[in-house]
């Protein structure tokens, strides 16, 4: 597995974690985004998140961070993914823009190539009509951030195969990720059960029954989350929650995914958490 070359489209919250964990686990990895700034912030990011994995998880890196970072080929040129056995997928909750990249990668990437979709709540199966194999599309939702979270849900589409969730799961133990399949499912099991509790603390927050601190200490301590709500939504962006809550609307037509009204205007005000500097908590 070592000798495979991995794909990573997008190079954002998402992309730059991915990029990091192949890179620790000695794939050369190509990592294509279209903003050049975006890319030397990310590798920035990379190094700064090896500096301070001792200190989140106990165990330091194998690697000096220069030795990983070696590893990872930054580029705008989607054609650079021709030499890759896997692509990872990482942009914006956005059919519009997915359904752009996807017909790049089916005329760049090899055919026996596995396409992996990192996606919140978007059906896999949708994704893979947009290839002429959608066998090789599957479903790998990370969890955030990505260094730090051992397990990893993979979607099975309508058409993936078992061989290409056995080498999607092969793969990913490579990493030290466990995995567990689920089937197609507009949200998968994660994001349909969280969306709706992070959307109802944010209603909580517009409806002034508690304050952002308070939910978020109420949902660690009484039900042993190690983030609150409201926390996660700021670590995820509020751009993607809003994104992710629109997707499961339209995919159900149930009132239960309606985003709340508040979500939207702190959208709007550019207010997207962690990565703008303020959401329900302040970061500068």
């Amino acid at each position: 597995m070592m000798e495979q070359r991995i794909g990573v489209i997008g190079s954002g919250v998402m992309g730059s974690g991915v990029a990091q964990v192949f890179a620790q686990g000695g794939y050369d990895t190509v990592v294509v985004d279209v903003s050049e700034a975006q890319m030397r912030r990310t590798r920035e990011k990379i190094r700064e998140s090896l500096r301070f994995q001792k200190m989140m998880t106990g165990v330091a890196p194998r690697e000096r961070a220069e030795v990983v970072l070696d590893r990872i080929h930054f580029t705008q040129e989607i054609e650079d993914l021709a030499a890759c056995s896997f692509v990872v997928e990482n942009v914006t909750e956005s059919w519009e823009i997915k359904q752009t990249v996807y017909e790049q990668l089916n005329k760049v990437c090899a055919k026996d190539c596995i396409l992996g979709v990192n996606t919140s709540a978007i059906s896999i199966t949708r994704v893979a009509a947009l290839v002429e194999r959608p066998e090789r599309v599957v479903g790998i939702h990370f969890m955030n951030p990505v260094p730090l979270k051992p397990m990893v849900e993979v979607i099975k589409g309508y058409h993936t195969t078992p061989e290409t969730l056995q080498m999607t799961q092969e793969m990913l133990g490579t990493l030290g990720k466990q995995s567990v399949v689920v089937d197609d499912s507009v949200g998968f099991v994660t994001n349909r059960a969280m969306m709706i509790f992070v959307n109802e603390a944010i209603f909580m927050v517009q409806e002034q029954v508690a304050s952002s601190e308070d939910i978020d200490i109420l949902f660690k301590q009484c039900f042993g989350h190690k983030m609150g709500p409201l926390q996660t939504a700021d670590l995820i962006g509020l751009d993607t929650i809003l994104k992710s809550l629109d997707v499961l609307y339209e995919g159900y037509n149930d009132s239960k995914y309606r985003p709340c009204p508040l979500l939207k205007k702190m959208v709007d005000a550019g207010l997207h958490g962690m990565k703008s500097g303020q959401g329900f908590y302040s970061y500068n």
